[in-house]
């Protein structure tokens, strides 16, 4: 229900059409595997080593946890110019509570620390949300207001002060030194991401044959499959190729990682298989037959934003945890990366398309030139001149594959 699939009518796109290919998602890969073997060229062979790798992919998990709750905000045809300040808003207020009332370093004052900053995040999105949906307030003037607010409520907390040390708990949400689960786990998670592959694959693949519908050959499944399974183990094979500085074991797979590909995953489920994810792609294509269908479309809008904000708080949580600091500035201008990956990703500005493994490819392209810029020690703002043409390049080619699509 997310595009309305046309006859592909070049060579390749009917290459692709046969094989089951998203054309988009292949350029994607194709992308970030040419920025990996580029910067690795350029840095002598640093970015692609597994120390490096594991740093990428917890530098990811920030705008990778956001990054889905964004595609369904797009795809309704709003924005969300305010995520950069709920994070550090968010993330500020957490530290507070971990070092200022729950101050003795325990499981619970971490879990808590953290549910409060989720309800923080909520609140706050699905008030946005009401004003967008009830005061039909245009969404891009309600959050850059909330993003002036909640930038310039995150300094008055604590008047401008940087809050930390935080507790050694909370800190194992940001992928410090106890933030990984170790070589044996990971192996296990490793497994049951395999099952899960494996699982779903014969799954829709018996679905299709027995709808009728276009599917590929047993021998090309079996192929695909394969491939996805061997990305898995190359994956773990590389989080446990990163060894623990203090014992010199595998450090496994960070947990900012996991909770990434837990809310990826969570987020793709409530797309394909929930009434919700229909209506938000319903109401993306056309809001007035949406209405007309009998779709709350107000509580739909503020649902989403307020699963964005809630989103952005954890973004906020692990950003806080792996700095071990509260600052003013945790967040700044990470709305753009996220903006900027769900489009990369193939979500229409235009509304009603859009793909969260698309948007997580995404992600991990803007970490990927983010992280290669900072080994070649580019000054920030050459930083933010390359990732301005990277959200105005992804959006010019939404606007091409747009106007060629209503050809």
């Amino acid at each position: 229900m997310q595009s309305v699939k046309t006859v592909p009518t070049t060579p390749p796109r009917r290459l692709l059409a046969q094989l089951g290919i998203d054309g988009r998602l292949l350029f994607m890969v194709l992308a970030i595997a040419g920025i990996w073997i580029a910067f690795n060229l350029l840095t002598g062979g640093v970015f692609i080593t597994s120390r490096n790798l594991w740093n990428l992919s917890v530098q990811t998990a920030s705008v990778g946890v956001m990054v889905s709750g964004m595609v369904l905000v797009i795809v309704m045809r709003n924005i969300d110019l305010s995520i950069g300040s709920i994070l550090g808003f968010t993330g500020m207020a957490m530290a507070v509570l971990n070092i200022r009332v729950f101050t003795q370093d325990t499981w619970w004052g971490a879990l808590l620390t953290l549910a409060l900053g989720l309800l923080l995040g909520l609140g706050i999105g699905m008030l946005q949300g009401t004003w967008v949906a009830v005061l039909g307030v245009p969404s891009f003037i309600v959050t850059l207001g909330g993003l002036l607010i909640f930038r310039g409520g995150a300094w008055l907390l604590t008047s401008g002060q940087t809050v930390a040390p935080l507790t050694e708990t909370f800190q194992i949400l940001g992928g410090g030194l106890n933030g990984s689960i170790g070589g044996p786990a990971s192996w296990g998670v490793g497994a049951l991401i395999a099952a899960a592959i494996m699982w779903t694959d014969l799954r829709n693949y018996q679905q299709r044959a027995r709808r009728g519908l276009p599917n590929r050959t047993a021998i090309l499944q079996f192929v695909f499959t394969g491939v996805t399974l061997a990305l898995v183990l190359a994956f773990v094979l590389v989080m446990n190729s990163y060894p623990d500085p203090r014992s010199g074991l595998p450090r496994g797979m960070p947990v900012p990682v996991l909770i990434m590909l837990a809310v990826t995953a969570i987020m793709m489920w409530v797309v394909r298989a929930t009434r919700f994810g229909r209506y938000v792609f319903a109401y993306g294509g056309n809001p007035e037959a949406a209405r007309l269908a009998g779709i709350n479309t107000t509580r739909l809008t503020i649902l989403v934003f307020g699963i964005m904000g809630m989103l952005a708080a954890l973004a906020g949580a692990i950003q806080t945890a792996r700095l071990n600091a509260g600052t003013n500035s945790t967040g700044t201008l990470a709305e753009l990366s996220v903006i900027a990956a769900a489009v990369i990703g193939g979500t229409s500005l235009a509304g009603g398309t859009g793909s969260i493994p698309g948007a997580f490819l995404g992600a991990i392209l803007m970490a990927s030139l983010i992280n290669g810029m900072l080994l070649l020690d580019l000054p920030s703002a050459w930083q933010n001149v390359v990732q301005g043409l990277v959200l105005m390049l992804a959006v010019t080619l939404d606007g091409i594959f747009q106007r060629r699509r209503a050809k």
